[in-house]
């Protein structure tokens, strides 16, 4: 009984610790965005904010171009999700339901691409959307992060459609369906947790991608997030205020999607750790 305590006592500091660790630096940034300038740069810090203010929310709407940059956020992570799946879709169809020669070898390839650091492309490319006349354009953003998530989400799906019994296929085949329309009417509804998941996956990477888009993008108009609030940090100001109003409201449409899709998520983890 007293062993069992110990256990519970000690998963529950451990459940404590850990959302101390995920929520406290959340916690600290909105509390910051909604107080006056002279507290957020106080020697003494606030816990609990002593003062009230929306201006920096204000400022940041009203006079900051970080409405642009949340339109080109969204384009570029709704663009770069929906062809994430597509693509993926087929491919880890192709690779895990159909029988070519070389199949083993190009799922081993497809991981080993992925293994490589992603600044290490930087400059093939920027050669190739230069040659593309691409560079600085939200397309070049799109094609990027296609490239960085497509790999892991074809892996990912490979645990739902290997469980998937070849007997539906066929049975659809005698019934005079499609190739297209095994995988849209059979395929997809049962790999649904799959697919939510490497959409969240494809949305993150590209709602949070920094690097190539520092790189590949110029003009101010065509910024996203991670770039524009790193625009705010001056070289002999920064404007704490409303780099931490940017931050919060950076977060919104992730906590808005993963409030949509998150279950489905967790369950496409959980279920291809598994199956």
């Amino acid at each position: 009984m007293a062993s069992r305590f110990r256990h519970n006592l000690l998963l529950g500091l451990s459940i404590f610790v850990l959302m101390v660790l995920v929520l406290a630096p959340f916690y600290w940034i909105f509390s910051s965005s909604i107080k006056l300038p002279q507290e957020i740069i106080s020697a003494t810090p606030t816990f609990v904010p002593h003062s009230f203010t929306t201006e920096h929310y204000d400022k940041l709407l009203g006079e900051s171009s970080f409405p642009t940059y949340m339109r080109n956020s969204i384009v570029v992570a709704v663009g770069t999700m929906a062809i994430t799946v597509v693509l993926s879709t087929l491919a880890a169809y192709g690779l895990y339901r159909l029988r070519f020669p070389g199949r083993i070898t190009l799922f081993r390839v497809i991981l080993i691409t992925y293994a490589f650091p992603g600044v290490l492309l930087l400059v093939p490319m920027y050669q190739m959307m230069s040659k593309l006349k691409l560079v600085d354009s939200l397309t070049a953003l799109v094609i990027v992060n296609v490239t960085l998530s497509a790999p892991f989400a074809v892996w990912m799906l490979q645990a739902f459609f290997r469980t998937i019994p070849r007997e539906l296929e066929e049975a659809a085949a005698l019934d005079g369906a499609s190739r297209l329309g095994i995988i849209v009417r059979i395929m997809l509804p049962l790999a649904a947790p799959g697919v939510a998941s490497i959409a969240i996956f494809a949305f993150i990477t590209s709602w949070t991608e920094y690097i190539f888009s520092s790189i590949l993008i110029i003009s101010e108009a065509n910024r996203t997030l991670p770039v524009g609030l790193a625009g705010i940090i001056g070289q002999y100001q920064i404007d704490w205020g409303l780099l931490l109003a940017g931050a919060t409201a950076t977060t919104l449409p992730v906590l808005i999607l993963f409030s949509l899709v998150g279950r489905n998520f967790v369950e496409g983890l959980t279920a291809g750790a598994v199956k």
